[in-house]
């Protein structure tokens, strides 16, 4: 009788410990998401909104790193080696069309079917634009609650998290509330959609309590010290310098202070537009950063890549070997609207940059042809660099 009681009480524990440490955290996670709706957002409810905001940034975070940590890895499909200059995950909800759009660029099929869920692992392939080899990852349909780890969400937006962007694929026939739950599920693994890092500074300090102060010329309008004490003392933070360089909110000083946060260019493209008429083609045209397509006529792919083309901020720069011709067809492709020579050598070989001596620059960022210049000196798209190295 007493040996079963033992086992009695191993296998309550072994209950405990392994799923109900996980349900716990998606209950505390629903009711701080309920507390926040009911409150109303005002500057007296600012404090504890911000406390609260805090609290539910910790906790998806403890939810990301716990889940990490158990089951038996990524998945069959998941373990794609990045290849190419540039990486696209193509994200969004059971067949809206990314495996058919992903077969017409680049010719690799992936599984197509008129039911949900064809795709089940990631399915790679590699288009060839203007010189660069672009990466385009098929990510199975993301499903609501994915965040949570529902279905293989935590695989696929994970996979998501390593591309220089995004396109979320949307069926123009179905409510533009898709949208909205897609965005919901990446904010939710902490990846910010066309947005910029905040401008503000926050540093850990030694001593000296916490420090409060603001480069704008206007007052800020969401933040004030009590709230960033309150946010500060959720992650038992108790000295630090926080400098606003823009008016933020508290959830950017939050993605601040959590530090595992990707911003990321995305391009909402509307597939199946041959389903629906011009009127609501038109309505359509309102939304920001889209581009209206129908992968199965190829209609509008050119200004899709177009769009990829300036969403990655890519730059081709051709490179010329000592006494010979440039290499026009493996141009360098450098992921900035202005790169430096510096940018330029550091993509080319990290140890590059301390041998570095001076460069010969022809195109049309050089004043004249060829231009001898610095490892700070500003390159533009086409232009043709020979690195001359110390002796």
């Amino acid at each position: 009788q007493q040996q079963q009681q033992q086992q009695q009480q191993r296998r309550r524990r072994r209950r405990r410990e392994s799923g109900v440490g996980k349900m716990s955290v998606l209950q505390k996670i629903a009711e701080i998401e309920n507390e926040m709706a009911r409150t109303q957002k005002n500057k007296a409810t600012a404090k504890h909104l911000g406390l609260l905001k805090a609290k539910l940034a910790k906790l998806r975070t403890e939810l990301l790193i716990g889940n990490k940590s158990g089951g038996g890895g990524a998945g069959e499909g998941f373990d794609v080696v990045k290849s190419g200059d540039t990486r696209i995950g193509f994200v969004g909800f059971p067949s809206v069309g990314k495996s058919t759009l992903l077969t017409k660029l680049t010719g690799v099929h992936s599984e197509a079917a008129a039911y949900e869920f064809t795709t089940l692992t990631c399915v790679p392939g590699v288009l060839e634009y203007r010189g660069a080899r672009i990466q385009l990852l098929d990510l199975p349909g993301i499903i609501e609650g994915a965040k949570d780890g529902k279905g293989r969400g935590r695989q696929v937006i994970s996979t998501a998290r390593t591309c220089n962007a995004l396109l979320i694929v949307l069926d123009a026939s179905k409510p533009v509330t898709h949208k909205k739950l897609i965005e919901k599920e990446l904010n939710g693994f902490n990846i910010r959609l066309n947005k910029s890092p905040p401008g503000v500074l926050f540093r850990k300090k030694a001593k000296g309590g916490i420090s409060f102060t603001s480069t704008m010329k206007e007052k800020p309008t969401n933040l004030d010290l009590e709230t960033v004490q309150t946010i500060l003392k959720e992650y038992k933070i108790h000295n630090a310098d926080v400098v606003l360089r823009e008016d933020i909110t508290s959830d950017d000083l939050i993605d601040v202070i959590e530090g595992n946060i990707v911003y990321m260019p995305c391009i909402y493209v509307l597939n199946k537009i041959d389903a629906i008429s011009m009127e609501e083609l038109e309505l359509l045209d309102q939304v920001p950063h889209y581009v209206p397509i129908s992968a199965k006529d190829e209609w509008n792919l050119d200004e899709l890549l177009e769009h990829i083309w300036d969403y990655c901020k890519m730059i081709r720069i051709y490179t010329k070997p000592h006494g010979q011709i440039p290499d026009y067809n493996a141009p360098v492709i450098l992921h900035n609207k202005s790169p430096s020579v510096g940018d330029f050598c550091d993509r080319i070989h990290r140890g590059l940059r301390s041998q570095f001596k001076h460069a010969l620059v022809w195109g049309a960022s050089a004043k004249h042809q060829p231009q001898r210049v610095g490892i700070s000196h500003i390159l533009h798209d086409e232009d043709v660099v020979q690195i001359v190295k110390k002796v």
